[in-house]
């Protein structure tokens, strides 16, 4: 086969989380006295981490302690909530499970807080996916490649069959930075012309197109 390891992006990619953000950035927002946003505005905010979705998130201006204050009342609100709203995107439950049958190390490496990641992959995927990786401190996150190289040593991967799948610019640069072949999902917070500009040369469009590219002959 074309690969032997899968390396996953989590928002956007594997699990549809913006309401959930959306509601815990709304929140944080809220109790602070700021200004909501809409959920598109999320959408674009997403993908560099809980840090940076705040920092742009809070009006402009904003002074930094409350900048700070915000991110600690996210953190504490989503951490409680961020299984409200949330769900695999139709089609990947039965993904990863062929691809496990198939013989695929599978791994999740994502921006989003540590313990954050490895609950949902928990709660959500099970033993299907055995490694899960977020931000943490002294480990530069995506699209650094340090987590991706982090995920392939705890599979005990080599980088030589594996791939990095995600739905943005970020996981496009991530794998560029991993030395990785990139496949990018269209179903997720950025789409096909977004990904295009930004240097995308692989996009499926459903889950049966990414297991299909998957496990094509090389």
């Amino acid at each position: 086969m074309r690969f032997h390891t899968a390396v996953f992006d989590l928002d956007g990619t594997l699990l549809d989380t913006l309401q959930d953000l959306a509601d815990s950035t709304n929140y944080a927002l809220a109790v602070n006295g700021l200004p909501g946003r809409t959920l598109d505005e999320v959408r674009r905010f997403v993908g560099n981490g809980v840090g940076r979705l705040i920092a742009r998130a809070v009006p402009e201006g904003t002074p930094e302690a409350l900048t700070a204050k915000c991110l600690s009342d996210f953190r504490a609100h989503y951490f409680l909530n961020m299984e409200n709203k949330t769900a695999p995107y139709p089609g990947i439950m039965e993904m990863l499970d062929r691809l496990g049958k198939a013989g695929f190390h599978l791994a999740i490496v994502s921006n989003k807080f540590d313990s954050a990641v490895k609950g949902l992959c928990q709660t959500y995927f099970g033993d299907l996916i055995p490694v899960a990786i977020g931000e943490s401190e002294g480990v530069e996150r995506k699209p650094a490649p340090d987590t991706v190289f982090k995920a392939l040593k705890e599979l005990g991967a080599s980088a030589k069959g594996a791939v990095y799948i995600g739905d943005s610019d970020v996981d496009i640069a991530t794998a560029r930075n991993a030395g990785l072949p990139c496949i990018s999902v269209s179903w997720g917070f950025r789409d096909e012309d977004f990904l295009l500009a930004h240097g995308a040369t692989e996009i499926v469009a459903d889950p049966d197109g990414l297991y299909a590219a998957l496990t094509a002959e090389s």
